[in-house]
């Protein structure tokens, strides 16, 4: 274990327990507690000490001096007893007030703990809630609305953005649709010759693939926005309909599918669920890179969340790129970055479907080449 110039190690210093507010203010009350009972306390002594010595011991048949001895002896009994029981009365009261104080400290924090679970739920689809603190007019409320208007001002420049990816998108679908009809033409005409049609061919896979890249930018602004259809899904049920679709569609690749399906009902929106599905299956499909490929798709309720898990073969994936892939335009290698596999935004895609539910989506790499894609999903 690594060991800095002081003799200490770095481990046993992160082990260090952290003290929470809550514990601190408790600790601070009891501690205030008991000087000021410690002050009362001495303040009481002296003041009794001084009314028992002017008490004057009178008997019969005693001399003065014992009857001084006597008045010691009684004032020095009285003293201890009364400190005694003075300090077994604090004692008791002193754990009362930490039980107390306990939980004034919890109720005292309690704004604070609202505002914490607040910022911690939130994503970029969720920063329509706010906290709406009720109460006095005080520090802890002031907190709460400031962080309210920072969330309507991040808010407000989310949505923007996504306005303008959405317009932007739409403005540049019209132009790439028309060059797609032309090419097509032009490649249906039997007069052109072969050198046309093989540039015909490039500028058509070429627009074709931008057109992936805006359905894509469409998709990941719709995703990002909070949702407006909430319905029970099964998951099964999507994978067995995009997988349907997969059989269909037309790949490059020869991988070998091995469903796992069980029940795993989740409530989302069906169509953004359905897209997330088919973009890890298509992801699965791209990256296996060779014939001969494997994937599977497993569903069902695990910890008490819908969960739909992606596996597939392919080259080895480093543990510090896992992250990155679920940026935009994010691919493995700089091979990637010309390739025509796709835009980039698959588990972008992927990401922010899961963030608009309220999920968790986690990646790993697979032992031997490959990647494992895990979507938690809250239950329907």
């Amino acid at each position: 274990m690594w060991r800095g110039d002081g003799g200490g190690t770095f481990g046993d210093m992160k082990a260090l327990p952290r003290m929470s507010v809550r514990l601190r203010l408790t600790l601070l009350y009891g501690l205030l507690f008991f000087m000021a009972g410690a002050l009362l306390l001495f303040v009481m002594s002296v003041l009794m000490a001084d009314i028992l010595g002017g008490v004057k011991v009178i008997g019969f048949n005693i001399s003065d001096e014992e009857a001084a001895a006597l008045q010691r002896q009684f004032v020095e009994q009285t003293m201890r007893q009364l400190v005694g029981r003075s300090l077994l009365a604090l004692g008791g009261v002193g754990v009362i007030t930490l039980v107390l104080g306990w939980f004034v400290a919890d109720r005292a924090l309690s704004p604070l703990q609202r505002v914490t679970t607040t910022a911690r739920r939130l994503s970029e689809s969720t920063l329509h809630e706010r906290i709406a603190l009720e109460g006095p007019d005080d520090e802890i409320k002031e907190l709460a609305d400031t962080f309210d208007a920072m969330l309507e001002r991040l808010g407000m420049a989310f949505d923007s953005q996504r306005r303008f990816v959405a317009n932007a998108s739409h403005e540049l679908r019209t132009p790439l649709a028309i060059n797609r009809t032309l090419l097509e033409v032009a490649l249906g005409d039997p007069d052109v010759s072969d050198d046309l049609r093989a540039v015909g061919r490039t500028l058509l896979a070429t627009n074709a693939r931008h057109e992936r890249l805006i359905e894509g930018l469409l998709l990941l602004a719709r995703s990002e926005r909070e949702l407006a259809t909430r319905t029970p899904v099964d998951l099964a049920e999507v994978a067995t309909t995009v997988l349907e679709h997969s059989a269909r569609g037309d790949h490059d690749l020869d991988v070998a599918v091995h469903p796992e399906l069980t029940s795993g009902k989740a409530l989302g929106d069906p169509v953004l669920l359905e897209h997330l599905v088919s973009n890890l299956v298509e992801n699965a499909i791209k990256h296996n890179v060779e014939d001969g490929g494997e994937l599977w798709i497993r569903t069902g309720m695990l910890e008490g969340y819908a969960t739909i898990q992606v596996e597939n073969t392919g080259p080895a994936v480093p543990a510090y790129e896992v992250e990155r892939l679920f940026e935009p335009f994010r691919r493995l290698n700089a091979d990637r970055v010309e390739s025509a596999k796709g835009a980039g935004l698959g588990l972008s895609i992927v990401r922010s479907v899961v963030l608009a539910h309220r999920g968790a989506v986690y990646a790993a790499p697979r032992p031997g080449g490959g990647l494992i894609v895990t979507v938690r999903l809250p239950p329907g």
